[in-house]
């Protein structure tokens, strides 16, 4: 065997064992790490408003889940956090709109409009919670999301419980689960051999 086809072979072994850890890690990842049924806060994630700065049918789904889960009395307070990723739209804007036009009234709706990736989402909500002195929180987001955003939530010194919200959409080529997934695992080896050493959270 050459030493060309040596590397080759060797550099397709790590990507896979890349791809199974990741796989691993999201099959594994803790959905709560408290047994709290209610919280003091629900956390949701951002995601893209559409082009004209109106919710995106996954932001909707995550606004309305949430919107559900205060209204069951969950907790008595909403987190909305995103950062810009539209020209004059900012996620969690997006989402805090939303979820007054739902009925949820302004002085239940906390606003992170920094976040540019889950970590920071993480991250700055839970440093909004610590200055509140709230310690507990339920995260709602799509279902695909949700096992990253619990090894990230893990690291950080709260209770919580992952929540999913319900697709809006049908399933098409691109908002189909098994792409989703796909993605997400790619996203959660970024994490764990990159991001999660290179993003710590300052709280």
């Amino acid at each position: 065997m050459s030493w060309k086809l040596r590397l080759i072979l060797i550099a397709c072994l790590i990507v896979v064992g890349l791809v199974a850890w990741g796989v691993i890690a999201r099959f594994t990842a803790p959905a709560s790490n408290t047994s709290l049924s209610h919280f003091d806060a629900i956390i949701v994630l951002g995601y893209p408003a559409d082009r004209d700065g109106n919710p995106s049918p996954t932001q909707l789904s995550r606004v309305t889940e949430a919107v559900r889960e205060y209204e069951r009395g969950m907790a008595p307070r909403i987190i909305m956090t995103g950062g810009p990723t539209r020209p004059n739209s900012v996620e969690a804007e997006v989402m805090a709109r939303t979820a007054r036009a739902e009925g949820i009234p302004a002085s239940a709706i906390f606003v992170e409009g920094q976040a540019r990736d889950t970590i920071q989402n993480a991250c700055y909500s839970v440093r909004i919670m610590k200055s509140h002195g709230w310690r507990s929180a339920e995260v709602v987001s799509t279902a695909s999301h949700l096992p990253r955003a619990a090894l990230i939530f893990e690291r950080l010194p709260i209770e919580f419980r992952v929540h999913a919200s319900p697709q809006f959409t049908p399933s098409s080529t691109f908002t189909n689960e098994p792409l989703l997934n796909a993605v997400e695992t790619l996203k959660t080896v970024r994490y764990l051999i990159w991001a999660r050493q290179q993003e710590p959270c300052e709280l």
